[in-house]
């Protein structure tokens, strides 16, 4: 029997690793990555501002699994044969290093994603994959003697006896597997920032807070973490966590609904209120507005106590009953605007692709059409920020890439 040819279309995180699990595994296949762009692994790139967040240090995956908006469920069973653990070793035996941070995302060493982007084109190269730039799929049909038949962007075609699709962004109605039967979820953003339009707040870029609790009235949506103001809005942990979670209803209300922000998630109302009393005994004299109240940064306890209604003049001796309610209103639950999105910085993310009742996650292998595999962002599958994102694309690259291999 012939070695077989494989061509995986996307050469991004998941294409690659595929790539290079498919031709490690079987050196006789003929292996051929197509890429549309001129740019190969551009997201890995700028992933984790230019250093690749590569993975996360949780190594149970069934409480990995619970880091995915949609897919977690499926993911268990790949996370469990290629999961961090393997991740890290794969790295580390072609000589790059990772390191741990505080919250528990992994990056090289280096803190360069041009480290994790040379270690997997110089090992596609020695796997001898075949890579090809400014070559994108229009249309995919079955061969009558089995594989298929793919049509170029610039004309040509290729033959094929696996295909592994592993890019997203595809709309669903002009998707190429969409004539071979498959059925996409269509795709939203995810990992987003929000927009905010208050004179208020203006002043605040650049100042974080370590923890708080933002949540949106009317849904399940909740989340605390550490918060972020940017020159548009928030962003930060809390609210891209909030975007992965809530990426389709936020959708369905256009980018517009009331956001709660808790500044302080671990002090009570109660508590807020015994600060205030004490203050009125032992600072009374001292203006409200020029106190600060940790962990608040000072220029944020300033608008909000403004927004609660405080004067310049005011003076804890003389803060009211209703003025303190009000400030306790503030700070336990501030409503502000928001007015649309922004990208977190240059990372583009999305929920929805290929349905996953489709897919065989066993070998990533559609359910409806042999020898045709998806891996990585043509799945409906997306983490929350933090490296879930890549582990879901080594991990369904790996399974894929060993599966097609097969002789």
């Amino acid at each position: 029997m012939s070695p077989p040819r494989i061509i995986i279309a996307g050469g991004g995180a998941s294409g690659f690793f595929a790539a290079i699990s498919a031709a490690e595994a079987n050196p006789r296949a003929e292996v051929i990555l197509l890429e549309k762009s001129p740019h190969l692994l551009s997201k890995v790139r700028i992933s984790g501002g230019g250093r690749c967040n590569v993975t996360h240090a949780c190594f149970d995956p069934r409480e990995l699994s619970t880091r995915y908006p949609r897919g977690g469920r499926a993911l268990i069973g790949p996370l469990t044969r290629f999961g961090p653990t393997q991740t890290v070793e794969w790295f580390q035996s072609r000589g790059v290093k990772l390191k741990t941070e505080s919250d528990g995302r992994m990056f090289p060493v280096t803190d360069s994603s041009q480290t994790i982007i040379d270690c997997l084109t110089d090992s596609a190269r020695r796997a001898k994959v075949k890579v090809l730039t400014e070559h994108g799929i229009q249309s995919i049909r079955t061969s009558s003697q089995g594989g298929f038949l793919l049509h170029l962007t610039q004309g040509s075609t290729m033959e094929c006896d696996r295909l592994l699709w592993a890019g997203g962004g595809c709309r669903p109605d002009s998707h190429p597997v969409s004539s071979l039967g498959h059925s996409l979820v269509p795709p939203v953003p995810s990992l987003f920032t929000f927009h905010l339009e208050l004179p208020c707040l203006n002043g605040l870029a650049g100042l974080s807070l370590d923890s708080v609790e933002v949540f949106i009235p009317g849904t399940d949506l909740r989340e605390r973490g550490p918060l972020l103001f940017t020159h548009t809005g928030l962003s930060g942990p809390a609210i891209l966590r909030l975007s992965a979670w809530g990426a389709r209803p936020l959708q369905s209300m256009n980018y517009h609904f009331p956001l709660l922000i808790r500044w302080m998630p671990y002090t009570s109302s109660e508590e807020i209120l015994q600060e205030i009393q004490k203050r009125r005994e032992t600072i009374g004299a001292q203006m409200v507005l020029r106190s600060k109240w940790a962990p608040l940064p000072g220029r944020l306890w300033e608008q909000l106590a403004l927004l609660a209604g405080v004067t310049p003049e005011d003076r804890w001796s003389k803060f009211s009953r209703e003025s303190a309610a009000r400030l306790v209103k503030i700070l336990t639950s501030t409503e502000l605007p928001v007015t649309g999105k922004s990208m977190n910085k240059e990372e583009f993310v999305t929920c929805g692709g290929i349905s996953l009742s489709e897919v065989d996650f066993k070998t990533m292998e559609s359910r409806l059409v042999p020898g045709l595999y998806f891996a990585g962002e043509a799945l409906d599958i997306d983490g929350i920020t933090g490296g879930y994102n890549f582990q879901s694309a080594w991990s369904t690259g790996w399974i894929a890439g060993q599966s097609m291999a097969g002789t």
